[in-house]
């Protein structure tokens, strides 16, 4: 028995090292390899760049100007010119309101106008026949005081003219005032006239500039009250990115300063669904027009509003990203067309002294222009293949075409 089993021990071991033989490459094929033709390969140099870091951070889209109409009275609804989704024009009507007893008082306040301007009317013709009667006074007061000169006409005779003369003028001075108190009734019939046209007018609601309406709130007979919103409205000529910065990175962003900004879209009819949602990769200038000066306590963030450039089918409500520049540093860089990915391994292939290629495991960082950080796995000045070709293999010997080049400055950045 013990024999049997030896044997069969002997067989298994002698069985598992043919096939680690068999597995293992052999001297041949690093020959082969060795004294294949060269590869003709593009290189780059590995070099220490000045890099800045960037910084996105999100936030939504809103409209520069944006308009939410109420009513000023209480009234009943006649009718809903728009609905929502309409554009609409300044000036244009949207909501009529139930405004006739506004209208019964606009026109009892003109009445009151045209009668206030027919007393003044009539104060002007009093005073025509004062000025009548002070000319015929002073002439009468002006004979009998020259007969009573001369002894012609007796003291009463002259007493009556003159208590005539200051009749006149007390008449005279009594037209002037109703003259003006006529001129004051038709300022206050004025005044009443032009509230009662405002308060008519707030009847009928109309759109403070061009949008778009988007919301809906109010339908025929209901009764509106004020402050209460009706309808809301946007301006579709410019929008705005609404960000909350971090009160640690508000030193980055100034009132004023251009920053990228970039969009997220969604394409198909799976717009609802947030992995349809595609990340933006257009990068657009905007600019810096208001940061708040409180801090939000519940987040502990500025809030920071971005002047957006003219970016067709751009609607309120959708998500956005702003990018800043954060601080500067230095970093290795290489080309991103030297990276081979396979699974979740990342790997470059280096040109090393004797002019083979040899496959490396690295770490990257951040990615821009082309660019790329390795942050472990490669030194610098090493020479990297760029765009390494179908069928390289570590070990195959390359020709490098052209000279290594150090890569300038520039920035590095998510």
């Amino acid at each position: 028995m013990n024999n049997r089993y030896g044997f069969l021990a002997g067989a298994v071991l002698c069985a598992t090292a043919l096939a680690v033989a068999a597995c293992a490459p052999s001297s041949h094929d690093h020959a082969g390899l060795e004294t294949s033709r060269p590869l003709d390969v593009r290189v780059s140099r590995a070099a220490v760049q000045n890099a800045v870091d960037s910084i996105e951070i999100g936030g939504d889209v809103r409209a520069r100007d944006t308009a939410t109409m109420v009513s000023r009275i209480m009234a009943e609804v006649r009718e809903v010119c728009v609905k929502a989704g309409d554009r609409v024009r300044a000036g244009q009507t949207l909501v009529l309101l139930d405004a006739r007893d506004l209208v019964a008082a606009r026109t009892r306040t003109q009445a009151g106008v045209t009668a206030a301007r027919d007393t003044a009317s009539l104060a002007a013709a009093e005073r025509q026949a004062a000025d009548a009667s002070l000319a015929l006074a002073s002439a009468t007061y002006a004979r009998v005081a020259e007969l009573r000169a001369k002894n012609s006409a007796t003291p009463h005779e002259l007493d009556e003219a003159t208590a005539g003369l200051h009749a006149a003028e007390a008449r005279v001075k009594a037209a002037d005032a109703q003259i003006a108190q006529a001129g004051a009734g038709i300022d206050v019939a004025q005044a009443a006239a032009q509230g009662a046209a405002v308060g008519a007018s707030y009847a009928t609601i109309t759109a403070p500039f061009d949008g778009v309406v988007t919301q809906k709130l109010v339908e025929p007979g209901n009764m509106a009250s004020p402050g209460a919103a009706l309808l809301t409205i946007e301006d579709t000529r410019a929008f705005r990115l609404e960000i909350r910065i971090d009160e640690s990175r508000a030193a980055l962003v100034k009132v004023g300063a251009t920053v990228d900004v970039a969009f997220d879209t969604t394409d198909g009819p799976g717009e609802a669904d947030a992995q349809a949602r595609q990340p933006a990769r257009d990068w657009q200038a905007g600019r810096v027009a208001e940061i708040s000066r409180g801090v939000d306590p519940s987040v502990h963030a500025f809030l920071a509003k971005i002047d957006l450039p003219a970016v067709p089918d751009l609607r309120s409500g959708m998500f956005g990203r702003a990018r800043f520049a954060g601080a500067a540093r230095r970093i290795l860089a290489m080309p991103a067309g030297s990276i081979v990915r396979s699974g979740q391994l990342t790997s470059i292939f280096v040109v090393d002294r004797s002019n083979t290629a040899r496959l490396r495991l690295v770490t990257l960082g951040e990615t821009l222009d082309g660019q790329v950080e390795v942050r472990a796995g490669l030194d610098p000045g090493e020479t990297v293949i760029v765009d390494p070709p179908f069928g390289l293999l570590d070990g195959m010997p390359v020709r490098p075409i052209g000279t290594p080049s150090d890569a300038g400055s520039r920035k590095v950045g998510a």
